[in-house]
């Protein structure tokens, strides 16, 4: 559609400011906000969180911290009991409009994936630098580049005066890396807007759709004895393999992953088909004994139209326990000594945004405008744009910076991450155009 006056000026002042972007980006990385296992203290969560807070206070928005009551979260999805937020703030900044356009939210988690092997890293991964016109460090690329984007968008749209007449809400939350509770955090302190843009490395694609996730730990049963002897028929007391037995359900969710593959409609424009995958096993208890039992945990990834209305995936759920259960019947032992699966209970919900939602409409032409076009596209994971979309109302897609090297590969998570500094610059326009037309 091509650019106004206006909008020039943003953009070109954005252009200006590169290396003010950069050193936000930057700034960002050099906090450990690496994410938490159960019973972690806080890093430097507060720290980076107050940091963004003055930055966004003094570009005239109006910042809440909080930390959310563990209590508001009882039986609650996307938690884990006995989780804490001590330490742990989420962040809220408003940018009040002039009244009657359509409110926006910016959001982006802040913490990252560990660091470890920290050794292999070619520079410290919490000192940003920048080699062959990249911004290397951990969560450069997922996502505190995605952050320093949306965060400079809304500081130049207040430096040059521009009155949105809808709000613009600025909002970071901890705890997508390890259960996205901190986005739950945000929609349960009341964060709605009309429409929502999840700031991930998508590559200037609009990620529209994602698949939902659930696990699950299977327990296989077996009988203990001496692996060194002879063991008669287990119906006279015999040693059972749980190792062994637990092959009869390997097989039964390798045939479901199968039939999945081969139905018409689990094909998706956007997203791979579902897939279950077992990513965790352990069994035995002494080598010269027979293992009592075999642990299994699995991975299941499943479309939108495979789960309900608010995205969840109990009907998925249901559909691996019966084809567990009918392969545990085929088997005399297992028959008699059933599996058990034992479902987590943070599982995340699929998502799917209706390609004619105005706000994919409004970013996929802003980043064509700067020279960016990107594609309809999806996340075969979960980010927390589902949880907006699904428990808040907010219609939340995702758009930021490029996420993948040039051979394709992704570089989040990975040692060496990086973002292109040319992919922040870009980013940052493509939001600050979306908030002017879509706020009006």
């Amino acid at each position: 559609m091509g650019l106004s006056e206006p909008e020039r000026r943003i953009v070109e002042e954005i252009e200006r400011g590169r290396d003010e972007l950069v050193s936000l980006a930057s700034d960002l990385i050099a906090f450990d906000t690496t994410a938490r296992d159960p019973g972690d203290p806080p890093r430097q969560e507060r720290q980076l969180q107050e940091y963004l807070g003055d930055r966004l206070r003094r570009a005239g928005a109006e910042v809440e911290l909080f930390e959310p009551d563990p209590a508001d979260f009882e039986g609650k999805p996307l938690y884990s009991p006995g989780m804490g937020f001590e330490g742990r703030p989420q962040l809220v900044a408003r940018f009040a409009g002039t009244g009657g356009g359509p409110s926006l939210l910016l959001n982006g988690h802040i913490d990252a994936v560990s660091v470890e092997p920290r050794g292999h890293w070619t520079s410290d991964p919490f000192r940003a630098e920048i080699r062959d016109g990249n911004l290397y460090g951990r969560g450069s690329c997922d996502m505190k580049g995605g952050i320093a984007c949306m965060v400079h968008a809304a500081e130049v749209l207040s430096r040059l005066g521009v009155r949105l007449a809808g709000d613009l809400l600025v909002a970071t939350n901890t705890d997508e890396e390890s259960s996205g509770a901190g986005g739950l955090a945000l929609v349960l302190h009341g964060v709605r807007a009309d429409a929502g843009i999840v700031t991930e490395p998508t590559g200037f694609d609009v990620w529209i759709s994602c698949r939902g996730t659930s696990y699950a730990v299977i327990t296989v049963p077996g009988r203990p004895g001496h692996a060194e002897v002879f063991q008669p028929h287990w119906r006279e007391g015999g040693a059972v393999n749980a190792i062994e037995k637990a092959q009869v359900v390997i097989d039964a969710l390798r045939r479901l992953r199968e039939e999945w593959a081969r139905r018409s409609e689990f094909r998706h424009p956007r997203l791979s088909v579902p897939d279950i995958l077992p990513t965790v096993i352990s069994a035995g208890e002494w080598p010269v004994t027979y293992p009592a039992e075999c642990r299994i945990t699995i991975a299941v990834l499943c479309l939108p139209v495979q789960t309900d209305d608010e995205g969840w995936t109990f009907a998925v759920e249901r559909e691996v326990d019966e084809w567990i259960a009918r392969a545990a019947a085929a088997d005399p032992w297992l028959a008699e000594h059933p599996p058990r699966v034992d479902w987590w209970p943070n599982r995340v919900m699929s998502l799917e945004i209706a390609p004619d939602e105005p706000i994919v409409g409004v970013i996929s032409r802003a980043t064509e405008d700067v020279g960016r076009p990107g594609r309809l596209s999806g996340l075969d994971s979960w980010y927390d744009g589902a949880t907006f979309a699904r428990l808040g109302g907010t219609p939340a897609i995702a758009y930021g910076p490029p996420g993948f090297d040039p051979s394709g590969r992704s570089v989040a998570h990975t040692i060496d991450e990086f973002v292109p500094v040319d992919g922040l610059v870009a980013c940052a326009q493509g939001l600050a155009l979306a908030a002017m037309r879509y706020c009006g």
